[in-house]
């Protein structure tokens, strides 16, 4: 496992090549009025917080005017803050804040779909068919004699058909929930306003974009809609990349080509990264210098922990990352997926079917399988610490420096997510990831607010404190301050090169200045490597590396 992968060093405009990006699920973080519901102004108060932490940018997912239709992605104005979450004055002083204590900023911005509730949308409501208002959404007439049936087979990914009717007969597609109807983005206004949402915050300070569903944007609307081709995926990744009807379409680059002119005219630059969820061939067009900059590479969250698939990932995101000119992107947890330290607590099963297995364990309440958490939290320090010595940008969700487990028993009647009731209860949704964080070890929400938590926070919570970990050694949260501070003094170039290892289940390589990453995937102890252990993910005995263990060296 010889070979080296290298880019010469970033200047200061490319920050985000290989920043550490902390995600903030603003409803979920910090509640300062009491009212059950995170703000801006509770991100605002935990800012040394993060600036202890070490993080170098935070991802503010939306706070957006909303209805909550799906935890806040349904927007009802984007050039604004929910009341229940702050004003813009609150905005500009937290992002002021921030930015004094050196952390970029960076907006969840959601250009598939708006909420039913925006004024375009009501608009759309009362025009006619035909209208202008209607053409900024996709409104078609139905199929049958009366039109009843929806104009085509298009689901929902959260089940169902992706269409519903108004009163006039018509139909609107929602490729989500139907309180989100899709935006029509061949209309030239729709393009236009976006582009001014995009300035009106890079305006107020924010340093770049988080793009949701970036690859659902283009769509072919030609008449007759084009049925789903045959397949399993949701998300096309089954069928040959760009024949997709509704995903992954090469036309979605012309949209982000205007984007990327918006980023240019500040400076430094204001950067983006995608969430496209597509072929590993087709995701360096999005983070191409001339689009968005960035795209998550969501294979190491979807890979096995065995040293060959975390070999496999690695190797290829850094070959892609090198033959675009792009930097890769690494997270292992974030707000739509079972944590990382429930996935590793259970058993292993094929790489595509790893979804499946969490979600099959959501659905039984986190009873069955019976998880390891003991060995989930293990290889969940392990895979941090590994993936943080990566080069690249490191994407990290909040609560994970706790090492906060899957809240997988909500009751049915608290859960949120629209997916549990669109599903009919077949999916459970993303709500055990989105649970409010644990500040101190008792109180109402265990220092969240002052009062309850709009989810319900289990007992365990306590433990996995902040006040709990604070003082500890031993602690996650102790771990991941001690990495982030090694990782920022140790970053230099965006390289790596692979060292022989103990065994087929160890993964070693160096990065620039003498600094030395080793994983343990097996069973059993093996030799570290010469040299002076500056972090590691638990406890060394005798110069030996445990199972399910990283240690990261100096010298040597």
């Amino acid at each position: 496992m010889e070979g080296a992968v290298a880019e010469e060093s970033q200047p200061a405009a490319d920050w985000w090549r290989q920043a550490v990006v902390y995600q903030v699920y603003p409803r979920s973080f910090a509640d300062s009025d009491g009212d059950g519901l995170g703000d801006l102004r509770g991100i605002l108060s935990r800012v040394p917080y993060l600036a202890a932490l070490g993080i170098d940018a935070v991802w503010l997912s939306p706070f957006y005017p909303s209805a909550l239709a799906d935890g806040g992605y349904d927007v009802d104005d984007y050039r604004d803050v929910d009341p229940l979450l702050g004003t813009l004055a609150d905005f500009d002083e937290m992002t002021a804040r921030l930015h004094a204590s050196g952390i970029k900023v960076i907006v969840d911005i959601v250009p598939n779909h708006t909420s039913s509730r925006h004024a375009w949308f009501r608009e759309a409501l009362a025009a006619p068919k035909g209208s202008p208002a209607r053409d900024r959404y996709i409104f078609r007439d139905g199929r049958g004699p009366d039109g009843a049936l929806p104009p085509s087979d298009w689901t929902s990914m959260f089940g169902g058909p992706a269409w519903s009717r108004v009163p006039d007969g018509q139909w609107y597609l929602h490729l989500f929930a139907a309180e989100q109807p899709d935006l029509n983005w061949q209309n030239r206004e729709v393009r236009d306003d976006f582009l001014t949402t995009l300035r009106f915050w890079s305006d107020r300070g924010a340093d770049g974009f988080r793009v949701d569903v970036a690859h659902g944007l283009a769509k072919n609307l030609a008449e007759p809609l084009a049925p789903l081709p045959a397949g399993q995926h949701p998300a096309g990744l089954d069928v040959p990349p760009g024949s997709h009807p509704l995903w992954d379409r090469d036309e979605v680059h012309d949209i982000y080509a205007e984007w990327r002119q918006v980023f240019n005219e500040y400076d430094p630059p204001r950067t983006g990264v995608a969430e496209a969820w597509v072929h590993p061939s087709r995701r360096p067009r999005y983070a191409s210098p001339s689009g968005l900059g960035q795209a998550f590479n969501f294979d190491l969250l979807e890979a096995n922990w065995t040293a060959g698939d975390f070999l496999r990932v690695i190797t290829d995101g850094l070959a892609d990352a090198q033959h675009h000119g792009a930097s890769t992107t690494w997270v292992l947890s974030s707000h739509d997926v079972v944590r990382h330290a429930s996935r590793y607590a259970l058993p292993a099963r094929d790489r595509l079917e790893s979804t499946e297995n969490a979600r099959a364990w959501l659905l039984s309440n986190g009873t069955t399988p019976e998880p390891d958490l003991g060995l989930g939290l293990r290889r969940a320090r392990a895979a941090t610490l590994l993936m943080l010595a990566l080069p690249g940008s490191a994407y990290l969700y909040q609560g994970e420096e706790l090492g906060l487990y899957e809240v997988a028993d909500i009751p049915a009647e608290l859960i949120q997510d629209p997916a549990f009731r669109r599903s009919g209860g077949a999916e459970k949704g993303r709500d055990g990831c989105r649970v409010p964080l644990p500040w101190t070890t008792g109180g109402p929400s265990f220092g969240f607010g002052a009062g309850g938590a709009h989810l319900p926070q289990p007992a365990w919570f306590g433990p996995l404190s902040v006040q709990a970990q604070e003082h500890d050694p031993a602690s996650t949260l102790t771990m991941y301050r001690q990495a982030l501070g090694w990782r920022r003094r140790l970053r230099t170039t965006e390289s790596l090169e692979w060292r022989p290892a103990a065994s087929a289940q160890v993964l070693h390589f160096a990065r620039p200045g003498g600094w030395q990453s080793v994983t343990n995937f097996g069973s059993a102890a093996v030799p570290l490597p010469p040299g002076t252990v500056v972090v590691a993910s638990g406890p060394l005995n005798g110069g030996l590396l445990p199972a399910d263990t990283t240690a990261w060296i100096l010298g040597g």
